[in-house]
């Protein structure tokens, strides 16, 4: 599913600080490289439904299989092991007897320490991925995974590397044992031992999205082979969000575009990453923030959120808006299916022109039959123009008030909301009081 920079940010896949984002919620990898390999499974989403299926079979069972997955290999294990290579050591004997182990031990000590120390780390290693060779040794596994683990065991498949198989613990290892395996994977084994790290390194990204999927309790979707686009949920929820409201939201050929309308602050902007993000985490093989999602493959998500300006070209907010929204025409005329996500059309211009150009850009939009749109507005007046499209679903937030206070249901319902209130809102937060004590 193509998708781009800006809308990984308008949903917040990614955050520039890292600390308030879906990748780092969800990030519950192992290993410094596993983290590196699932930030690159969330910028290059699956092309394929059978690929995508793949993937929750994967996740599904290191789900199952979560009690036997070895923690013996850790982040810092994989450090020692690339510090190995990376330090220089006097040579180690490969074949030593009693009295060389000895004398190496005795005449090299600070080399000794640092090649017994990495050999352990080595030793650990490789002996966690022995033990998840022979964990879906006898079961049925996607071919993604199996053949990573063809590759692993093939790489391991060395009479120097016997010991680690026929040994239990590292500790085990005589001196003349564990020079000996060091020599070997240090002078022998390199490329072969960074393979094996990449190979581990996949299987830990999609074993952090397995535990992300179990501790925040996701269900996959269900992806439906159709020439038409199809998104139906039941709960669903922002990820982010503490206590979040759970919304039933369809879209299909008939009903393609929600035109959504609600005051300020009602709900309408996260109800639409809700959706947006629910997306993408399916299209990675994910599980998602749902009760259920049916949904079709997409061909490319694109949003329209949080537009800026650019002071070095000298481009104003609203010029923008207009290459964001030109950018997404061009995109839906290629006849794929695309999601598309606007939040607040043309806030960078006067009321009135934005009506005119929003009517235009909406009236141009609902003609395409092959993608979704979703589109918030605060210009409930142009609805009126838009009721005679059949596939125009209209859909609001609800805000009550109370005296002073408002009441937000963040329920999404049927209909047109003309609810206005700023004043209210600045107000409340006791501005008016402060310009008055000028």
């Amino acid at each position: 599913m193509e998708t781009d920079k800006t809308t990984l940010t308008d949903l917040s896949i990614f955050d520039a600080a890292e600390d308030f984002s879906v990748f780092a919620k969800f990030d519950l990898t192992r290993t410094t490289g596993g983290r590196d390999v699932l930030k690159y499974l969330y910028t290059h989403s699956l092309k394929t439904i059978e690929e995508i299926r793949d993937t929750q079979a994967i996740l599904k069972l290191f789900i199952d299989n979560q009690q036997e997955w070895p923690l013996s290999i850790s982040n810092g294990s994989i450090m020692m092991i690339y510090k190995f290579y990376e330090t220089a050591v006097d040579q180690i004997p490969s074949t030593p007897s009693g009295t060389s182990a000895f004398y190496y031990k005795l005449f090299h000590g600070p080399d000794f320490g640092l090649v017994k120390y990495s050999a352990s780390h080595a030793f650990d290693f490789l002996k966690g991925m022995h033990s998840i060779i022979k964990l879906f040794e006898k079961q049925h596994v996607p071919a993604p995974l199996a053949k990573i683990l063809a590759k692993a065991e093939k790489n391991m498949a060395k009479p120097n590397l016997q010991i680690v198989i026929k040994r239990e613990k590292f500790v085990d290892l005589s001196t003349g044992e564990m020079l000996a395996f060091a020599a070997f994977i240090r002078y022998h084994y390199k490329q072969l031992f960074y393979e094996l790290l990449h190979l581990y390194f996949q299987m830990d990204a999609w074993y952090g999205m397995a535990m992300a999927v179990k501790e925040f309790k996701l269900v996959f979707p269900e992806f439906i082979e159709s020439s038409e686009p199809v998104l139906k949920a039941k709960g669903l929820y922002h990820s982010l969000i503490t206590e979040p409201v759970p919304y039933d939201v369809e879209l299909n050929n008939e009903k393609n575009f929600i035109f959504l309308t609600g005051a300020n602050m009602a709900g309408k902007s996260t109800f639409i990453k809700a959706v947006g993000g629910a997306v993408f985490l399916a299209h990675i093989g994910m599980g998602v923030p749902a009760a259920e999602l049916k949904i079709s493959l997409f061909d490319g998500l694109l949003s329209n959120i949080n537009v800026i300006d650019n002071v070095v070209k000298g481009e104003s907010y609203f010029f923008n808006e207009v290459r964001r929204i030109k950018d997404t025409v061009l995109k839906v005329m290629d006849k794929r299916k695309w999601l598309i996500l606007i939040d607040e059309l043309f806030k960078g211009t006067n009321i009135q022109d934005a009506m005119k150009c929003s009517t235009v850009v909406i009236q141009g939009l609902i003609k395409v039959k092959h993608s979704l749109f979703i589109l918030s507005t605060h210009l409930y007046e142009i609805s009126d123009d838009l009721k005679p499209y059949q596939n125009i679903d209209f859909k609001y937030f609800e805000t009550g008030i109370n005296g002073d206070d408002l009441k937000f249901s963040y329920q999404l319902k049927e209909g047109v909301s003309n609810d206005r209130f700023g004043y209210l809102i600045l107000k409340n937060e006791k501005v008016t009081d402060l310009l008055d004590d000028i």
